[in-house]
């Protein structure tokens, strides 16, 4: 069998575009259920108010002894846990959500594309959890504690929950795409924008990049600063050993372009 008479793995897998309307629509009911079966689960147990005390946790343990953060608006105490229970039920919901999407566009990729799209939307999804889970375990503690410590005695200390969960959202969000930027390095390398070298000789911009980042979106202290900017260098360097394994296994295959330079002879 020669090359040119090889099909197109795609072909014949052509939808109308209201089919392609039909099926996104199917795939967002289906991740907007996942996220409020999972909405309604966490109200019924823990419930709001339980999911924003997890969440204030860090903050509380390092306030004055009896100081308790407080809700300087009237619906402040029913909307704020609202929101967190919503933000929880969306993290937990993410993987389906992002599946739902994958299942959406698996169709339209060579095998050799999904090689690649599939672990990037994996990996992403778990460094994003895991930037999540440094901040709320490790990078709190230490800045809440730091904080305090330059707090005068004269100075009570008593946050209003509404701006807790602001800094909190805007921390969460810092750390976890902070800790994309494997997957970040890894795109730009597989598209070809800049090769691996390249990425290599740019190792000392990045880091004066990074800390310039931490410097802008984490609180004016050193250990939020230093919390950020040191893990982004660090997953930048596991960013490019994992842009070059996936370069070797995420090529097109050289039947694909031989098909696809024959089909064009032809024509």
């Amino acid at each position: 069998m020669t090359d040119s008479s090889k099909k197109d793995e795609l072909a014949g897998s052509e939808q109308p575009f209201v089919a392609h309307l039909v099926e996104l629509r199917d795939r967002l009911v289906k991740a907007f259920i996942a996220v409020a079966v999972v909405a309604v689960a966490l109200g019924i147990y823990p419930g709001p108010g339980a999911l924003y005390d997890l969440m204030a946790a860090p903050l509380v343990a390092h306030l004055p002894k009896g100081a308790t953060l407080i809700a300087t608006s009237v619906i402040s105490p029913f909307m704020v846990p609202l929101k967190v229970l919503l933000m929880a039920a969306f993290m937990i919901a993410l993987p389906v959500v992002l599946y739902q999407l994958w299942a959406f566009v698996a169709p339209g990729l060579y095998s050799h594309e999904k090689k690649l799209v599939l672990p990037l939307v994996v990996s992403s999804t778990l460094l994003f959890f895991i930037g999540v889970a440094f901040c709320y375990f490790f990078v709190f503690g230490r800045v809440f504690a730091f904080i305090q410590s330059f707090a005068p005695a004269s100075i009570t200390a008593s946050p209003d929950i509404e701006a807790y969960l602001g800094f909190v959202l805007s921390m969460f969000l810092a750390f976890g795409l902070a800790f994309e930027v494997p997957v970040v390095v890894v795109v730009l390398a597989r598209m070809g924008i800049f090769s691996i070298q390249k990425l290599k000789e740019f190792r000392g911009y990045f880091v004066v990049l990074a800390f310039i980042i931490a410097a802008i979106v984490t609180p004016p202290d050193v250990v939020s600063q230093l919390a950020l900017a040191i893990p982004m260098c660090l997953l930048y360097e596991v960013g490019i050993w994992a842009a070059q394994i996936f370069m070797r296994h995420t090529k097109v295959p050289e039947d694909t372009t031989e098909t696809t330079g024959s089909s064009s002879q032809e024509h």
